[in-house]
């Protein structure tokens, strides 16, 4: 089991750096990097993934702040709207982040007219890692403890307590998954397919470890992260079975 240590901020003089938000920077400017080098490696070009990810962390964390107020603690910022500006506070949803970062590429795509299936794994291939290192940002401050547990990857938390830390289980997934990129990079695979392992992936496994979370709101017994895994593994099967069988029917038609 491992020992409860915290570690929120860094004091530097006068300066004071919010670990998780650190955390977060290092997991953006690492993922847009290792998407890079993915979309280089496959003749595409790396600048675009760059200019790019400027539109997607916009719409990221704006969407992520907006769905963390509506479907988590909106009393709470209807008391006090000015709090929905004060960031620094926290609050922000990875499940709105993923529709804003939608949204933001969509718009990128609009605006630079290119192929946005051509693009779209050279962008998520690195989101893998970059979550990795996000999380760890949570891991650090404990802001996701779970419910008991008998687990060697339990946290011993002050009270004596064991339980699941979900920054914890997330972060380790994440650079799990960023390893199971890599190895299926070693071979040509159709366009959209690291999309797609992302989509089934991480909602499956984002919809398991929910029920593990001790502090979160619930609907008809399900986290709203848990309806977001339920619709990212119902599209990332039917963008599959739709890109196999499309030529399967231009044949027969």
């Amino acid at each position: 089991m491992i020992p409860y240590f915290s570690w929120t901020q860094i004091q530097l003089g006068p300066l004071t750096i919010q670990v998780w938000g650190t955390m977060v920077a290092i997991g953006i400017l690492i993922g847009a990097w290792t998407g890079a080098r993915f979309a280089a490696r496959r003749t595409l070009d790396a600048n675009v993934i760059y200019s790019g990810a400027f539109w997607i962390i916009v719409g990221a964390f704006t969407v992520a702040r907006l769905f963390h107020v509506l479907a988590y603690d909106l009393a709470t910022y209807a008391a006090d709207p000015l709090e929905v500006l004060r960031v620094w506070h926290g609050g922000f949803s990875i499940f709105g982040g993923f529709l804003g970062a939608l949204s933001g590429y969509a718009l990128f795509v609009w605006r630079r007219k290119i192929n946005w299936l051509k693009y779209a794994d050279a962008f998520i291939y690195g989101l893998p890692l970059g979550l990795g290192c996000g999380r760890i940002g949570c891991f650090l401050i404990h802001d996701h403890p779970g419910t008991l547990t008998n687990s060697p990857l339990g946290i011993v938390y002050p009270d004596g307590q064991v339980r699941h830390d979900h920054g914890l289980y997330l972060s380790i997934n994440g650079f799990v998954l960023a390893f199971v990129f890599f190895l299926l990079a070693k071979k040509d695979r159709s366009e959209g397919f690291f999309c797609q392992v992302f989509l089934v992936w991480y909602g499956s496994v984002r919809f398991f470890l929910d029920f593990y979370r001790l502090i979160d709101i619930r609907y008809f017994g399900l986290t709203p992260a848990q309806y977001g895994s339920i619709l990212m593994v119902a599209a990332g099967v039917a963008w599959a079975v739709y890109q196999r069988r499309r030529p399967v029917l231009a044949d027969k038609a």
